[in-house]
């Protein structure tokens, strides 16, 4: 049995590496790989565009702010904080080429296999 700071660890880890994931899918413009970090039935609040459910939906909003020319995006002073032993909350600055923001919940959970996905995202463009 792992001890909490393991567990803790554990979920750090995993969700460290789904975000880079996502940050790298959206960077080489790969909608698909983006939405492929959300659980199937995740919920994406991004404001002020709207809320979004689903990988399908999800996909479609990123893929359409590729399309729009946005890319290079980067986190500015993120926080990871480990909530249970499955999952953890990321807040974070954000800037990309044409807007910038806040992330105000990222709720990144563990799956079976080990990996990270977002159950929920939240978020919002202030530029």
């Amino acid at each position: 049995m792992m001890s909490a700071e393991e567990t803790a660890n554990k979920v750090l880890a995993a969700v460290n590496k789904a975000s880079s994931a996502w940050k790298n899918a959206f960077n080489t413009g790969n909608a698909a790989g983006c939405a492929a970090q959300y659980e199937a039935d995740a919920v994406m609040h991004a404001r002020p565009f709207g809320t979004f459910t689903g990988t399908a939906q999800i996909q479609a909003f990123w893929q359409q702010l590729i399309d729009d020319g946005f890319k290079d995006v980067e986190y500015i002073e993120p926080s990871i904080e480990v909530v249970s032993d499955e999952s953890a909350v990321l807040k974070s600055g954000w800037k990309m080429n044409k807007a910038g923001g806040v992330i105000h919940n990222e709720l990144w959970v563990l799956q079976e296999d080990g990996t990270a996905k977002l159950r929920e995202d939240d978020f919002e463009a202030l530029s």
